[in-house]
């Protein structure tokens, strides 16, 4: 029995979207292998019972991350097989890893962290990250939650917010990236390490946030061979074994520069590019088989 594992959906995080569970599952319903939808919150579930979990569609990890990394732990005991592998959801799960990956000698967005309960210094903040505007979101997090766009004029208007934000919890200050607003963002989709499909993801007018739910549009591209060496060279490094990847990244300059890459639950637009749900089903045969 495999369970694909989701989450509790109250409609914050999945609004305007094709549901990916449910093409996961018919798709191991052709390939003729015994599974079910649950959430990884479900306290009633006995995840002994369960040969394989693929982790989905777990978007609210992070509103309930103490429990996350419980359920992990419980999860890592049982022996289970987990594609993504624990140690890689554990990695990925905190932005921390965008410095990693920087010291590495990719070029990354990463920005400077801001460690909770201490006080938030406007002026480190301008040294440490050079740019007239900011973007600020929790260091653990997902669907631009919490996530504010500061110019440095206004930056008192919002002094007072941003250190109670910080009082509660890590958040990461990174600069703000016009081409995100102009061109959009790319997200580059694997399975298995190899290429399976692109999209550029468009911010609504005067908004700065790709995600689809506010607002965003999509629109399948052919990565240029610029951009797929470096998201290849990304994968290779960090994500060589996980069943799926999706490297999300913007163009400055012509180089391709990381915003994120996606190990735990990214949405693969598994709908919106003609090959994708046969490259996802045939990366599945290979891990479940």
């Amino acid at each position: 029995m495999i369970a694909i594992v989701s989450y509790v959906s109250i409609g914050s995080y999945d609004a305007q979207t094709v549901n990916e569970d449910e093409i996961l599952s018919s798709i191991l319903t052709e390939l003729e292998l015994d599974h079910e939808i649950v959430p990884w919150s479900d306290t009633t579930i006995n995840w002994n019972k369960y040969k394989t979990l693929l982790i989905k569609s777990t978007w609210d990890y992070f509103d309930y991350y103490p429990e996350f990394l419980q359920w992990m732990g419980k999860i890592k005991s049982l022996n289970i097989q987990v594609l993504n592998g624990l140690d890689t959801l554990f990695w990925n799960s905190s932005k921390s890893y965008l410095s990693e990956i920087k010291e590495k000698g990719y070029p990354v967005i990463s920005g400077k962290k801001l460690n909770k309960g201490t006080k938030v210094e406007f002026d480190l903040i301008k040294d440490a990250v050079k740019s007239e505007t900011w973007v600020i979101k929790p260091l653990i997090s997902g669907g631009a939650k919490n996530t504010l766009k500061i110019e440095s004029e206004k930056w008192l208007d919002f002094s007072d917010t941003i250190q109670d934000l910080v009082n509660h919890e890590d958040f990461l200050v990174q600069p703000f990236i016009k081409e995100v607003q102009e061109i959009g963002e790319y997200s580059l989709i694997f399975f298995n390490a190899e290429f399976s499909h692109a999209v550029l993801k468009t911010p609504a007018k005067g908004d700065f946030r790709v995600q689809h739910y506010f607002g965003g549009e999509i629109k399948v591209i052919e990565p240029n061979s610029k951009m797929m060496n470096a998201a290849e060279s990304i994968v290779k490094d960090f994500a060589s074994d996980s069943l799926y990847t999706r490297v999300d990244g913007v163009e400055i300059e012509g180089e391709f520069h990381l915003m994120e890459l996606e190990l735990i639950e990214p949405y693969l637009f598994l709908s919106s590019h003609q090959q994708a749900i046969s490259n996802y089903k045939n990366a599945l045969k290979k891990r479940l088989n």
